[in-house]
């Protein structure tokens, strides 16, 4: 009897130390990746407040003196591309955790669990559907993003089931290389990897109009904003367990509007 206590004793210490572990490896995941976001913050932002004073030069880099050269990478780009190739464009999203670069990768595995600097991450990184061209006239650019426990990466996209945080938080900034958007949400709803709503080839006009139709008149909340074939629109995307434990999913769109 005495053994067998000391057994039970010594399996429950092991499954508690496990649980400690566990814990202290997540909690260390969490801390690495803000700390990783943070310093991708800094390099982004001291490139931006540059740019500025830069004007002068990078319009020269830009155009050329002879007004012929082209350099499509805007200044505020260029240090994380030194860092990173695959850094695509950046996301912001006021109110919320959302102040991320986003990554684009050869396929959609990559930087499910890769941050910015292409290291091992848990949280991964915000990233670019590999079929997507952002800097062309293509029609729907998706993003994917983790639901993280601590609210980070595409965490808050949760919050867009409340009807008050919706219609507050349906303006956000996208940027590319080589512009800037701002976006307006109009649709946010729950489904399954079933729905096809990351379609980016599309036969006609028609087949678009069709396809826009469909997701909007999915949304939670209805939208008045009034969406044409001419539109080009963002996804974001992030795992939801409301319809399915393994394929849910929950979406927003936003029309884009070129800024400059």
């Amino acid at each position: 009897m005495h053994v067998l206590r000391i057994a039970w004793i010594a399996a429950a210490a092991a499954v508690c130390l496990y649980a400690v572990l566990r814990l202290t490896a997540i909690g260390w995941g969490y801390y690495e990746n803000r700390e990783v976001l943070a310093e991708i913050r800094d390099v982004y932002k001291e490139a931006q407040s540059q740019e500025a004073g830069r004007a002068q030069s990078a319009t020269e880099s830009v155009y050329g003196k002879d007004h012929e050269t082209v350099q499509q990478v805007r200044v505020g780009f260029e240090a994380l591309l030194k860092l990173n190739p695959d850094f695509t464009g950046w996301i912001k999203l006021k109110g919320s955790h959302i102040d991320y670069p986003v990554m684009q990768g050869n396929d959609n595995k990559t930087y499910l669990n890769r941050n910015a600097k292409g290291e091992s991450s848990r949280a991964g990184s915000i990233f670019m559907d590999y079929r997507n061209e952002p800097d062309s006239e293509q029609r729907h650019l998706i993003l994917y993003g983790h639901r993280m426990k601590d609210g980070t990466m595409f965490g808050d996209l949760k919050h867009f089931v409340d009807e008050s945080y919706y219609l507050t938080h349906r303006q956000f900034r996208f940027d590319t290389l080589t512009a800037s958007y701002a976006a307006e949400v109009f649709s946010a709803y729950d489904t399954t990897t079933d729905f096809n709503y990351i379609e980016t080839d599309f036969a006609d006009e028609e087949a678009f109009r069709r396809f826009l139709k469909k997701i909007q008149g999915k949304s939670l909340f209805a939208s008045d904003m009034t969406l044409t074939s001419k539109d080009r629109i963002l996804t974001l995307s992030t795992c939801d367990y409301l319809l399915d434990p393994v394929n849910g999913r929950f979406v927003i769109h936003a029309r884009l509007k070129r800024l400059d």
